[in-house]
């Protein structure tokens, strides 16, 4: 027979206390750490880096950048040949650098160094080879493509203002030019929002126009451009151009926020996992990209953009909870088999999710 509450406060004892549910940083961390680790997957590897840093291990116990590197970069060192590289995907449709440069600028960000060596097939291999190759592979047009961004971030890392380099075609590329080039892409991309903004409109609507048309919704080139302003004289070459570009990204954060809610409240069930997918995304990277822009200049964010980051979190949460009561994270495995995409979604949002929460920590 159960001891009764009152029964146990006579006898100077307790009941124990329902554990606590884990909080929204703690579920999103487990998804990144358990579903990010798996060493057959580099591109969900390059995510758990993203959260845990270069020392994140896959789940066979190795460093999750050594698998990458050693597992799934390829060499082509025939003349004129393609030299240090990872394909886009796997044969098997594995995402291994879906996105140009994604693996060395995670690298990068994660603080490995040039001189740290590698194993890859072939022989061992430098953080500083795969940058050179970066910058032999280099295509001026990049600076304005959606697909720049992580070439763009990648090299700004190691960079400094004032630096060149030649491409493998002979061309000389200036770094303050070309991430010049990237803010004015990025001020282009934004022109739908920046007008709705000023005109004080509500929102804008995503018809896949402007910064729409970038992966991950532009917030992956908004960091390559806003992180070139860690340096004080590009800050001060930039100035309210700079400050546009945030206070356009604060407002879009009610824009698609109003167009997310309208669309769970209309949508058949069938979509909603998507439409939540699609909000951790845009959610998750704006936290990641303001907290990011934060730590690397010094940005102190007024009280009306403090509180739009207080707001962000706020639905962050709501929407990982949504997506525990539409049973998204205890039907990961049954995800990845039947609706692949949509389960590298919620794996790669997570994880950036995740850090996203740690930078406003």
């Amino acid at each position: 027979m159960p001891t009764s509450a009152p029964l146990l406060l006579l006898l100077g004892l307790t009941a124990a206390a329902p554990p606590a549910p884990p909080s929204t940083a703690e579920q999103l961390r487990t998804v990144c750490r358990t579903q990010g680790g798996d060493p057959r997957n580099p591109w969900a590897l390059a995510h758990g880096i993203v959260l845990e840093g270069r020392n994140f291990r896959a789940r066979d116990g190795r460093l999750a950048a050594e698998v990458i590197v050693s597992d799934f970069l390829r060499r082509d060192g025939s003349p004129g040949g393609r030299g240090l590289y990872f394909e886009p995907f796997a044969a098997d449709g594995t995402p291994v650098e879906p996105h140009p440069a994604l693996q060395v600028k995670t690298l990068l960000l994660a603080g490995f160094s040039a001189s740290r060596k590698f194993q890859a097939s072939g022989g061992s291999v430098t953080l500083g080879a795969l940058v050179e190759e970066l910058k032999r592979d280099f295509r001026p047009e990049l600076a304005s493509s959606p697909e720049g961004a992580w070439t763009l971030d990648a090299l700004a890392q190691v960079l400094p203002p004032g630096a060149a380099f030649r491409t493998g075609s002979g061309e000389t590329v200036r770094i303050d030019a070309m991430m010049d080039e990237a803010l004015a892409t990025l001020e282009r991309a934004h022109e739908d929002l920046a007008a709705g903004m000023r005109a004080g409109l509500p929102q804008v609507p995503k018809q896949k126009q402007g910064i729409y048309t970038h992966p991950c919704g532009g917030l992956h080139f908004f960091q390559a451009v806003t992180s070139w302003a860690r340096h004080p004289a590009v800050r001060k070459a930039w100035g309210a151009r700079l400050d546009t570009q945030v206070d356009v990204l604060v407002y879009r954060l009610g824009s698609e926020a109003r167009q997310y809610e309208a669309a769970l409240s209309e949508a058949p069930s069938t979509y909603r996992l998507p439409l939540l997918s699609q909000s951790l995304k845009f959610y998750g990277h704006f936290l990641e990209t303001l907290g990011r822009y934060r730590r690397e200049t010094g940005w102190s964010p007024t009280p009306p953009q403090r509180q739009a980051v207080t707001r962000a979190h706020q639905l962050l949460e709501a929407t990982v909870r949504r997506l525990g009561e539409a049973g998204a994270w205890r039907e990961l495995e049954t995800l990845q088999k039947e609706q692949p995409q949509l389960y590298l979604d919620l794996v790669g949002d997570a994880c950036h999710a995740a850090h996203g929460l740690a930078e406003w920590k």
